[in-house]
């Protein structure tokens, strides 16, 4: 501790502290002033042990533990020491102990038989695994801070409401816990039941992006869904309020813009995200690429993509390049109806896909499209 308190950077820390200046490095800690020896028998007891202790267990600047001191101080190892045994004893390594603490440094001080212990065995009581809790805490050490009564156990009894099991809404809350246990969720809820929103679409919204449960604005949210034509009883209806909190207007103000460029009316789109609001959540980029590649190269219908809407989810590279080049081949030597569905050919499964455009072709012409469809991938996963 001695070399400690001879550091010039660590007592200028402390005096900085008290709006003091640092002392010069010509002075010598052996005589200090009086006041430097009042301000170290009132502090040095926790804050001259928890600074050094901060910093060399767990990497904290020299600012933020002298800083996180102010809350959390002890005078000797003993208690923090037995806080991460503790954590051990329960799986974690010491990188994930490292992690939590330095985002929730004040599980050092704590009791954590009575304070972690019991959210421990009520996650494992519902279903989690001993690994799920470690994974739940290093992802979210705020979880711990919450009250077993008067946030967690309630949170859980919310999602279970609408969940099909224990196992699933324990899932929901090991996913995101500091977003299931807010307390905007439980009023945030109830006007989504008032509303007609289905159990089943307030599941979706627990399960997928738990977060939009906890906005102010949610209501908001609500309403324009509905004026935009979704019923709240409909499967769709939450991924349609998923869409719409996820993206800020100018984002879609963006992606309106790309639509339009290509001819599509505001209602078009509209219309095609009645249909499957969850392709608005792609990247203007990805949007553009798709339209680009299907009515730019290969010269088909962009009516088809606002139909079908579901074609912008698929992978270029993975699946539309080399189906389309198999569909283009069909078409071309006649083996295909020019009035065919093209959406179909995209949706399938790749053995189902292989099954009805290649191999139930004769020999010669599977051969072909085989070699085709296998050159595009291979030339597109080099690429």
């Amino acid at each position: 501790m001695s070399l400690l308190f001879n550091s010039h950077r660590f007592r200028s820390i402390l005096y900085l502290s008290l709006s003091l200046s640092p002392i010069p490095k010509s002075q010598s800690y052996l005589h200090p002033s009086p006041f430097t020896l009042n301000f170290f028998s009132t502090a040095s007891n926790h804050k001259a042990f928890t600074v050094p202790y901060l910093i060399n267990k767990f990497g904290f600047s020299p600012e933020v533990a002298l800083k996180t001191s102010n809350r959390v101080h002890f005078d000797n190892p003993q208690k923090p020491e037995s806080v991460l045994a503790f954590f051990r004893t329960h799986g974690f390594s010491d990188t994930q102990i490292n992690s939590v603490m330095r985002r929730a440094p004040e599980l050092l001080t704590c009791d954590p038989i009575n304070r972690v212990l019991p959210k421990f065995q009520f996650l494992i009581s519902r279903g989690a695994s001993p690994s799920d809790v470690v994974a739940t805490v290093t992802r979210s050490p705020d979880f711990l801070r919450k009250s077993l009564e008067n946030h967690i156990i309630p949170a859980f009894e919310v999602v279970r409401r609408f969940s099909p099991s224990d196992e699933r809404a324990i899932a929901c809350v090991i996913a995101s816990p500091t977003a299931i246990s807010d307390a905007r969720v439980q009023h945030n809820v109830n006007m989504l039941i008032e509303e007609g929103v289905t159990h089943n679409n307030i599941y979706h919204l627990f399960r997928t992006r738990p977060t939009v449960l906890c906005s102010n604005d949610l209501g908001k949210v609500l309403d324009e869904v509905k004026k935009m034509g979704f019923d709240p009883s409909k499967t769709n209806f939450s991924v349609a309020m998923l869409a719409k909190k996820a993206i800020t207007k100018a984002q879609w103000d963006a992606k309106i813009d790309a639509f339009k460029t290509w001819g599509w009316s505001e209602q078009e789109i509209l219309e095609a995200f009645k249909r499957l609001p969850q392709f608005m959540l792609r990247s203007p980029d990805k949007l553009n690429a798709v339209i680009s590649f299907w009515v730019g190269k290969l010269g088909w219908d962009p009516s088809t993509l606002l139909r079908a809407p579901v074609i912008f989810g698929y992978s270029l590279e993975k699946r539309l390049i080399p189906r389309a080049s198999v569909v283009k081949e069909l078409l071309s030597k006649g083996l295909m109806r020019k009035d065919a569905n093209l959406v179909t050919p995209f949706g399938l499964s790749e053995e189902m896909f292989l099954e009805k455009f290649v191999r139930c072709l004769d020999e010669k012409d599977a051969s072909q499209l085989l070699k085709l469809y296998q050159k595009e991938l291979q030339h597109l996963s080099v690429g």
